[in-house]
Parts: C-alpha cells; sequence; structure tokens
C-alpha cells in the first residue's frame, strides 16, 4: 500500500513539474515572439510617430489623430468605440481565453507652441507642437496594440486602449471617467507611461506619488500694491512656503538626472520640499489686485498648511487690512501609484527582464503632472517614465522646452515592455 501511495506522490509531483516547465516554457516562447513582432514593426511605428509630429492637434481639437488611430485599429481587428468624450476613443481587443480587463491609457493632444524643432520633420501647423512626447506615447500605444493582436490566440483577458484628448488642459480624463460608458468596461487595472528626459528605454516608476501636488494659489487685496510692494511681499511669502533638503535647489529641474542627487539616488533632493514661483504674478481685475503663483508640494498633509501660512506673512507684513481672500484656484490632483500593483508591475517586468530591469524612483518630479490621476481615483492603475534622452547624440527629451526631442528607440522598448506587461497583467 506505501509503495502504491509513493508512486502515486511521485506521478503527482512529476505531472506538475512537467505542467510547469511547459509553462515557463510557452511564456519565454512568448516573451521571444513579442520582442519579434515589436521589431518587425518599428520602422513603421517610427513613421506613425513623424506623422503625429508634422501634424499635431490643440486639445480639444485632435480629429485627424483620432481618425488615424481608429483606422489603425480596425485594420488590427479592434472593436472601437468613439462616444466615450470629445475626440476620445477606446480600442477593445478580446483574447481568446479569460482574464481580468485590463487598460492600457494614452494622450493625444500636442502644445500650443513655436519652441525650436531640430527634426527634420517638424510640425506643419503654426503655434502647434507636440513638445511634450504624446506622437510618442499614440505610436507606443498603437504598436502594442499591434502586438497583442498577434497573440490574440493566447491572449487572456480584455485590453482596452483608451486614447484620450484633452491631457494638457487636464480635462480629458476626468470627462471620460464620468462617461456611462466607462464603469462599464468594468476595468481592474489601468496604465500609462510618459516619456521623459531619461537614457532612451529606461523604465522608471514608484509607488504613490510621481509628481508634487501642484497647486495655484491666488491673493485677492482690496487696492493695489506697487511693484516694489508686489516684488518685497512675493519675497517674503516665496522664503516662508519654500521647504528643501539641505539647502538643495529641486527646482533646477535638470537635477533629476544627476545620479547623486536625482531621482535614481535614494537620497534624492526631489522627496522632500515645497517649491514656489519666484516672481508672483500680478493683475486687476473685477476693482481688486490680484497676486498669483504655482506652488508645487510633495507632502500631502502639508498643503492644507499654505494658505494659513501665506495669511499670516500678508498680516505681519501690515497688509492684512487689504486683504479679500487667500485660497488656492487651481488644484489638479497628483498621479498616485497603486502600491500593491506598482510592487507587482515591477515583479512582473523582472521576472521577464531581469532584476534591475526597472530603475526604482525615489523623489517626485516637479513641474509636471498627468490627468491620468482621475483614472487612478477610478481603477488601481500604475504610471511609469519612460526614457527618451541620449545624451551621445545631444538628444534631450525635456518636456515642454526648446529642441524637445527623443531618441525614437524609445518606442521599441516602450512597445517590447508594455506588451509583456499587459500580456502577463491579464492573466
Amino acid at each position: 500500500m506505501k509503495q502504491i501511495l509513493l508512486a502515486l506522490l511521485i506521478l503527482i509531483f512529476s505531472t506538475q513539474q512537467i505542467l510547469y516547465g511547459q509553462k515557463a516554457k510557452n511564456n519565454i516562447n512568448i516573451q521571444e515572439s513579442i520582442k519579434l513582432e515589436t521589431d518587425k514593426i518599428f520602422d513603421k511605428l517610427v513613421q506613425i510617430r513623424r506623422d503625429f509630429h508634422e501634424n499635431p492637434e490643440l486639445a480639444g481639437k485632435e480629429k485627424r489623430t483620432q481618425e488615424v488611430v481608429k483606422k489603425h485599429l480596425l485594420d488590427l481587428g479592434l472593436q472601437v468605440e468613439t462616444d466615450i468624450y470629445g475626440y476620445g476613443l477606446v480600442g477593445i481587443l478580446k483574447g481568446d481565453k479569460k482574464g481580468k480587463n485590463i487598460a492600457w491609457r494614452t494622450d493625444m493632444d500636442a502644445l500650443p507652441n513655436d519652441f525650436p524643432d531640430k527634426s527634420d520633420f517638424k510640425s506643419k501647423i503654426k503655434g502647434v507642437q507636440h513638445g511634450c512626447g504624446h506622437d510618442v506615447h499614440l505610436a507606443v500605444a498603437l504598436g502594442i496594440a499591434e502586438v497583442l493582436a498577434k497573440h490574440k490566440k493566447s491572449l487572456q483577458g480584455t485590453v482596452y486602449f483608451i486614447f484620450q484628448p484633452e491631457e494638457e488642459t487636464f480635462k480629458g480624463a476626468k470627462a471620460i471617467v464620468e462617461n456611462k460608458k466607462f464603469a462599464q468596461f468594468k476595468l481592474n487595472e489601468i496604465y500609462a507611461l510618459h516619456v521623459t528626459a531619461l537614457p532612451a528605454g529606461q523604465i522608471m516608476v514608484k509607488p504613490n506619488e510621481m509628481y508634487a501636488y501642484q497647486k495655484e494659489i491666488g491673493i485677492q487685496f482690496k487696492n493695489a500694491l506697487s511693484n516694489e510692494e508686489v516684488k518685497d511681499l512675493s519675497a517674503k511669502i516665496r522664503k516662508s512656503l519654500v521647504r528643501t533638503i539641505n539647502g538643495s535647489k529641486p527646482w533646477e529641474i535638470q537635477s533629476i538626472l544627476d545620479p547623486k542627487i536625482g531621482l535614481t539616488n535614494p537620497n534624492t533632493i526631489f522627496k522632500d520640499y515645497l517649491i514656489a514661483d519666484e516672481n508672483f504674478r500680478s493683475y486687476s481685475k473685477n476693482d481688486t489686485f490680484r497676486l498669483n503663483a504655482e506652488i508645487y508640494e510633495t507632502d500631502a498633509s502639508r498643503v492644507k498648511n499654505i494658505i494659513p501660512a501665506v495669511e499670516q506673512v500678508i498680516k505681519d507684513n501690515n497688509f492684512g487690512s487689504q486683504l479679500l481672500s487667500v485660497s488656492f484656484i487651481k488644484e489638479n490632483p497628483t498621479v498616485l501609484n497603486h502600491p500593491d500593483l506598482t510592487s507587482n508591475s515591477v515583479n512582473t517586468l523582472e521576472n521577464i527582464y531581469g532584476k534591475g530591469f526597472v530603475t526604482a524612483d525615489y523623489g517626485q518630479v516637479p513641474y509636471f503632472n498627468d490627468d491620468f490621476a482621475y483614472f487612478q481615483q477610478k481603477v488601481p492603475g500604475v504610471y511609469f517614465l519612460l526614457g527618451g534622452s541620449n545624451f551621445e547624440k545631444g538628444i534631450i527629451a525635456m518636456n515642454h522646452t526648446p529642441n524637445f526631442e527623443v531618441d525614437e528607440e524609445c518606442i521599441r522598448a516602450g512597445v517590447r515592455t508594455f506588451s509583456s506587461l499587459l500580456f502577463q497583467r491579464g492573466k
């Protein structure tokens, strides 16, 4: 009897090992196929990105962009929904196997500027540019859709590709999540990326806040202040608010790449700060005099202290009798990565590509933000940074700056990496 039981246990163990080995082999084959398919379409994706770069559209005017995206998705065999908000659309890829509902968000709009552009495929639209990298985001998303569509038979679950308009104005995401159709998707997880000045192809993420909390404070006075009074009071308010680590300068955005004090160092200067505009903007409106300033705070619990601190400085400098109000006139939510999902996503990628593949982020980027935050309020989500710089070639992917460029190899890295992630997360 004991021999029979022992034989059964050995058989069960052997069967499990065979199944585990087969599963591991299948995963390896899938990842090799994802890499191969990404390489096959890379040149096409570069041309797609350049087409978007030459034909940028401002927030709320993404008509051509929608048409190009819709045709591409339909050609891939995806179901397409366009009544989500404005010129937004959703491509729906249903895998042949049961699994979770996963979403990938992509922003579509360009910026209103005429910054110098070193590329050979400059914007054809005067005063409009893809100076934030949304053209790259579009190419990456279409690439992921194509790669996963080619693996539809082995894909578990459904992937929703959300192409979102009006990100730069912080309107698009909020409007989409308020649409009844969004709730009908019953999403389990949502992901997004933003290309930025990291080395091309580098993937960076952290749990919780990716950016500082961005607030705009508005101060109203009964009577106008002289230029000298504005300058003096602004300086005193700023001095009372600004907080940095050991006299560091987190407002020097280029330092985010410094290995000693930047985002990749646990001792980064970008993890505990409050930044305020050096020069407050002053103007008259409706018989009142106003001062406005942008403020960036890393600690959510300290945001409530800003207005009382400003009021106190004004009173201490004998302007209390003229003060009408101090308030936040803009206070967008910030990107807030779900801690457990972030950890699981990093583990998923590092199981595929090796330990250390994902770079740890220890700080919060100032000056930037993303309305992806609204999606994260409804669905557990993770937002990644994707490097687009090539310093040896002089390519610096610092968003919203003159001569913003990307090394287009980041498109290949983005498609391969996040096709792998979405494929695995659907299980």
